[in-house]
């Protein structure tokens, strides 16, 4: 395959993710690489920049300084995230698309009680009343129950 097909074909691929997810400067750069090479590797071809991507996955994590206070952060409605300030439901997958950081490395960046929920309260609420309503917790219980008897019946 070509260079100008698989740079085609990165392009596609690239902007397509981003335009689902924010991806800082470093981290486009660094997938434009990543998946170039994938490509280049899948059609026969070489590696042909792995030295770019070795070196930016060996930089040390940089200390971000909270964009919202730790007391502003989590509201009843809403819950911002301290790396950007973005206002959202939920700030999981955010922080995991956005900045590539897990829940727990979140916590301890930003001195967050590991029993502070990252959702919105009245989210949480929300589901539980739906969970409530739906009776989820009777189902569970009745379908564990069924899957254990079947496993018995089973053996």
């Amino acid at each position: 395959m070509d260079k100008k097909s698989l740079l085609q074909m990165t392009v596609d691929i690239v902007a397509s993710h981003a335009s689902m997810n924010e991806i800082s400067k470093d981290d486009l750069l660094l997938e434009i690489d990543m998946v170039f090479n994938k490509l280049a590797v899948l059609s026969g071809g070489e590696e042909l920049v792995a030295e770019a991507v070795t070196i930016v996955e060996a930089e040390a994590p940089v200390e971000v300084k909270p964009a919202v206070p730790l007391e502003a952060a989590f509201g009843s409605d809403k819950v911002f995230c301290m790396v950007c300030g973005k206002g959202m439901k939920t700030l999981k997958r955010h922080i995991s698309t956005a900045h590539g950081m897990k829940p727990g490395q979140y916590r301890k960046q930003f001195g967050i009680p590991s029993g502070t929920p990252l959702v919105a309260k009245m989210y949480s609420d929300q589901r539980k009343s739906m969970a409530k309503n739906l009776n989820l917790a009777e189902r569970l219980v009745k379908a564990r129950a069924a899957r254990t008897k079947k496993k018995k019946a089973a053996k």
